[in-house]
């Protein structure tokens, strides 16, 4: 029998913590960049138990996972109990492009009454929670870095990064979270 090494993770026992705001690593999750045509939507959705978002800023999520609205015909989506989501689509007849990407991605959250202010220090967006409600999600930057950024509650920010610059995004957020006292 062949043993199959599980990946370290990236930002293993790395956390930060300032003045109402910590910074954690996420659990491994399974991920598909899907990419698709309006009239795909439906089928997709249904095949994937959660209903694919069309407006900008959108997230929806059903159990364990999530679909976040990226552009027009883009999505994210997230499995938090690392399903296999490639699986799930492989019967769909319908035009689509599904990538997994759950080695490539991983997640951060920065959560605490100043998530906000820490993140501002690296991302131009109005983070405010009446222009960034709860359930918003965007394609932006942190620094020199692109991001995946959801609000998963009022305090509370999951940011999805790519693994090669995971080290820095979590370093930026940490210096962020020791500034935001």
């Amino acid at each position: 029998m062949v043993e199959v090494a599980r990946r370290t993770l990236a930002l293993a026992g790395r956390h930060a913590a300032g003045e109402g705001v910590t910074v954690v690593p996420g659990e491994p999750a399974s991920r598909i960049s899907l990419r698709a045509p309006d009239a795909s939507i439906a089928a997709l959705s249904k095949a994937l138990g959660v209903k694919l978002p069309q407006k900008p800023k959108a997230s929806a999520a059903s159990g364990s996972r999530m679909a976040l609205w990226l552009g027009p015909d883009e999505w994210l989506i997230i499995d938090e109990d690392e399903a296999d989501l490639a699986a799930a689509l492989s019967r769909v007849r319908a035009l689509h492009s599904a990538v997994d990407v759950s080695h490539r991605n991983l997640a951060i959250f920065v959560s605490g009454p100043n998530a906000e202010a820490v993140l501002n220090g690296g991302c131009p967006q109005d983070l405010s929670l009446e222009a960034f409600p709860v359930g918003a999600c965007s394609r932006t930057v942190l620094g020199k870095a692109e991001i995946v950024l959801l609000r998963t509650d009022e305090q509370t920010f999951r940011v999805e990064c790519w693994r090669s610059f995971s080290d820095y995004v979590f370093t930026f957020l940490s210096e962020a979270a020791r500034d935001a006292a």
